[in-house]
C-alpha cells in the first residue's frame, strides 16, 4: 500500500510491443537529456591554495604558523590584515584545516600539511563544516550576532577537534560588539580558535589587537604574479605571452585574487587555441602598452608635441583611457627616478625587460631635477583630469605643457644663469646693502604657485680684534626656555614667558591689544586698547609674579605709546619685502617668470614675532653691552650675485 500513492512520473515508459493502431511503426521511445555540464570555476577559486606550501609570497607568515604548529605553540586568535586579494581568507581556511585534519588514517593531529582527503578536510574545504563558522562583519556587525558567538562557544565541537570562528572584515564591528567580545577572546575555551581578517587594520581597537597574534599580509609582487599566472596558464594550456602576464600582474596592484580574475577574462578574449598577446590584453585593460608608454615619455622629454598628441589618438582609438596613460607615465617617471639613484637595479630580475634596457639608457640620459619637475607636473595633471570634463583634453593639456617645459634647464641652472648677469647689467642700478663683496648671507629664491620665496640667511660677524667674544643672541621664540626665575630684558621677552605658559587669549591681547609705554622692571607702563579685557593688567601681574617670583606692576597709561608688536611685525615685513624686490636677482626672476610675487622674506635673525633679535644687555664678562648685528636689523643681508643655488624642482614647478 505504501507504493499504491508514490509518484511514478520518474519510472521509465514501457517500450512499445508491437505496430502502431493503424499499422504503422512503433513510436521511438523518448530521449532523455543528455546530463548538464558541470558549472565552470572561475580561475580564482579553481588554483585557491589548499595548504601552506601553496601560498605564494607570504614567506614570513608560513614559517611562523609551520614553526607555531611543529612546536604546539598556536596561538588562541589571529588578526590576518593585507590589501584585499592578498589571501586572508584562504588563509585562515587552511589553519581551520591544519588545526581539525585527521590524517587519512583518521587518526592524526594537528599539521601543517593538512591531508585534504579527511572528512574534516573535506568539509571545510566544501564550507560546510559546523564547526567553522565564517562570518562576514560587515553586514553582521551588531552587537546580537557577536553574542550568538559567545554562546556558540560555550558548547563543545560537534565534529571537529577545535571549534574555529573566522570573522572577515572585522574592523566593521561596532563598538558595542567589540566590547563585548573582548573578554571572550582573551580567556577563550581550549576548544575555540578565533580567525579575524581585515583590509583596515586602524580601525581595530588596540584592545582587541593586543589579544591577538598578528600577520601583516604583504601585497604579492610583480614578479611573483607573474610567474605563477604563467604556472596557472600552462595548467590551462593556454599560451600567455610574458609581457601580457606582466601588464596583468600590474593591474593586480599586488591581489592575486585581482589577477586571476584579469586572467580568467583574458582567456575569455582569446580565440579557441589563439595567443594572448601583450596588445590585447592592453586593448582589455584599456591600458597603452608599455612601448606606447616609453615611446610617449620620449616624445615629451624631446618637446616633439605632435609626435606625443599622435601617440595619444592612437591609444584613445584604441580605448584606452588618457588619464591612466598619465598614470602610466608617472609610473615610468618613478621607475627611471629609481635606475637613476639605484643602479644595481639594472641587473634585478624585479623589473622587466623593457624598464631595465629601454628605462635605463633614459635614465642616463635625464637629471633628478627634471624626472621631479616631470613627476610634479603629472601628479597635478592626474588631479586635473579626474576633475576635469572632458578627461581627454585635460590630459593631453598635460602632455603640451609637459613638451613646453621640456627644452627649459632645470632650476637650478636656470637661477645660475639669472646670477652671473653682471650687476651692471641688472635693471634698477646698483644692489642694495648686503649684495655684493663677500659678507652677505645666502637668498633663495623659489616660484611656488606662482609666488617668488625669498630666504635671506643671517650674514656673519665681523670678529671685533682684542675684545672678548660676544655671547650668542638669545633667540626669542615662542617658548623660552624653562628657568626657575628667568630675567625678563623686553616686552616681547614678556609676550613669549605668556605663550609659553600656555595663555594663548593673553598673549593674543598682548600683541594685537596693548601699546607699550614704558618698560623699566618691575614696572611696565602699557595703554590699553579698548577691545582689551579690563583684568588684562592683573592677570599679567599674576604670571609675571608666578613666573618669575618678583611681584611686577602693571601700570596703565594714556600716552600714545609704541606700535603693538602685531604692527611691529607687520612693519619690519614690509621692509623686508621692499628690499627683497629691489635686489637685481630678484627683479631678474620676477621678470623671467611673469604674474610670479615675492609670497615671503624669511630672515633667520628675526623672532617668532618678526622682529629682529634684540641685542644682549649685558655680559658676564663685565664689558658694555657688545651689538650683535653689525648691520641694519630691518634689512636682510642677500647672497652676492656669484652665489651657489639649491635646486628645487617639486616647489619651482609646482605652478
Amino acid at each position: 500500500m505504501s507504493g499504491l500513492f508514490e509518484d511514478d512520473s520518474t519510472l521509465p515508459e514501457p517500450a512499445p510491443e508491437g505496430p502502431g493502431l493503424f499499422g504503422d511503426a512503433p513510436p521511438a521511445p523518448p530521449s532523455r537529456p543528455a546530463p548538464a555540464a558541470p558549472a565552470y570555476r572561475v580561475l580564482a577559486r579553481k588554483y585557491r591554495p589548499t595548504g601552506f606550501a601553496d601560498l605564494i609570497g607570504q614567506e614570513a607568515m608560513v614559517r611562523t604558523l609551520r614553526n607555531a604548529f611543529a612546536l604546539g605553540r598556536v596561538a588562541h586568535a589571529f588578526m590576518l590584515t593585507g590589501v584585499r586579494g592578498v589571501g586572508k581568507t584562504t588563509t585562515a581556511r587552511i589553519i581551520a584545516r591544519a588545526l581539525n585534519c585527521t590524517g587519512p588514517d583518521g587518526q592524526g593531529g594537528p599539521t601543517v600539511e593538512p591531508c585534504g582527503v579527511c572528512p574534516n578536510c573535506t568539509a571545510i574545504l566544501a564550507d560546510r563544516h559546523p564547526d567553522v563558522v565564517e562570518m562576514d562583519a560587515a553586514s553582521n556587525n551588531g552587537i546580537d550576532e557577536v553574542r550568538e558567538i559567545i554562546e556558540a562557544v560555550r558548547f563543545r565541537p560537534m565534529q571537529a577537534r577545535t571549534k574555529v570562528f573566522v570573522l572577515d572584515e572585522v574592523h566593521m564591528l561596532s563598538k558595542p560588539a567589540f566590547n563585548a567580545l573582548l573578554k571572550t577572546l582573551e580567556e577563550p575555551p581550549p576548544h575555540v580558535k578565533f580567525i579575524f581578517a581585515t583590509t583596515e587594520i586602524r580601525k581595530v581597537p588596540v584592545t582587541v589587537l593586543s589579544r591577538c597574534q598578528r600577520f601583516d599580509l604583504r601585497r604579492i609582487s610583480v614578479a611573483e604574479l607573474s610567474a605563477h599566472f604563467a604556472r596557472i596558464a600552462r595548467a590551462e594550456g593556454v599560451e600567455v605571452s610574458p609581457e601580457a602576464l606582466n601588464l596583468i600582474a600590474r593591474a593586480a596592484d599586488g591581489s592575486a585574487r585581482d589577477g586571476l580574475s584579469l586572467l580568467d577574462q583574458a582567456i575569455a578574449q582569446a580565440e579557441a587555441g589563439g595567443d594572448i598577446g601583450a596588445e590585447a590584453v592592453a586593448d582589455m585593460l584599456g591600458l597603452s602598452d608599455r612601448g606606447s608608454v616609453f615611446d610617449l615619455f620620449e616624445a615629451v622629454m624631446a618637446g616633439r608635441i605632435a609626435e606625443a598628441l599622435e601617440i595619444t589618438d592612437r591609444a584613445h582609438a584604441r580605448g584606452a583611457d588618457l588619464g591612466v596613460t598619465l598614470q602610466d607615465l608617472l609610473d615610468l617617471v618613478h621607475t627611471l627616478t629609481r635606475l637613476k639613484s639605484v643602479p644595481a637595479l639594472r641587473d634585478s630580475s624585479e623589473l622587466p625587460e623593457a624598464e631595465r634596457s629601454r628605462g635605463g639608457a633614459l635614465a642616463d640620459q635625464l637629471s633628478i631635477p627634471v624626472l621631479g619637475r616631470a613627476w610634479q607636473m603629472l601628479l597635478k595633471g592626474v588631479g586635473e583630469v579626474e576633475t576635469a570634463p572632458d578627461r581627454r583634453a585635460a590630459a593631453e593639456m598635460v602632455l603640451i605643457r609637459l613638451c613646453h617645459v621640456a627644452d627649459l634647464p632645470p632650476p637650478g641652472e636656470l637661477v645660475r644663469r639669472l646670477a652671473e648677469t653682471p650687476p651692471a647689467e641688472a635693471p634698477g642700478g646698483p644692489p642694495p646693502n648686503g649684495s655684493g663683496g663677500g659678507g652677505g648671507g645666502g637668498l633663495r629664491a623659489v616660484a611656488n604657485g606662482g609666488a617668488a620665496r625669498m630666504q635671506a640667511a643671517p650674514a656673519p660677524l665681523a670678529p671685533a680684534p682684542l675684545a672678548p667674544t660676544p655671547l650668542a643672541p638669545t633667540p626669542l621664540a615662542p617658548t623660552l626656555a624653562a628657568t626657575a626665575a628667568p630675567r625678563l630684558a623686553s616686552f616681547r621677552e614678556v609676550a613669549a614667558l605668556v605663550a609659553e605658559r600656555r595663555e594663548p587669549m593673553l598673549h593674543a591681547h598682548l600683541l594685537h591689544s596693548v601699546h607699550l609705554v614704558r618698560f623699566a622692571p618691575p614696572v611696565i607702563e602699557l595703554r590699553q586698547q579698548p577691545d582689551a579685557p579690563r583684568d588684562l593688567a592683573a592677570r599679567l601681574a599674576a604670571l609675571l609674579l608666578d613666573a618669575t617670583g618678583t611681584r611686577w606692576t602693571i601700570a596703565l597709561s594714556a600716552a600714545a605709546g609704541e606700535p603693538t608688536l602685531a604692527e611691529q611685525g607687520s612693519a619690519a615685513d614690509a621692509a623686508r619685502r621692499g628690499a627683497a624686490a629691489e635686489h637685481p636677482l630678484v627683479r631678474a626672476i620676477l621678470d623671467t617668470f611673469p604674474g610670479a610675487r615675492i609670497e615671503a622674506v624669511h630672515d633667520s635673525r628675526t623672532d617668532a614675532y618678526g622682529l629682529p633679535a634684540e641685542p644682549a644687555l649685558d655680559t658676564p664678562l663685565g664689558g658694555e653691552a657688545v651689538g650683535l648685528a653689525q648691520t641694519d636689523p630691518d634689512m636682510p643681508d642677500f647672497a652676492p650675485l656669484d652665489a651657489e643655488f639649491a635646486d628645487e624642482p617639486s616647489d619651482f614647478w609646482e605652478n
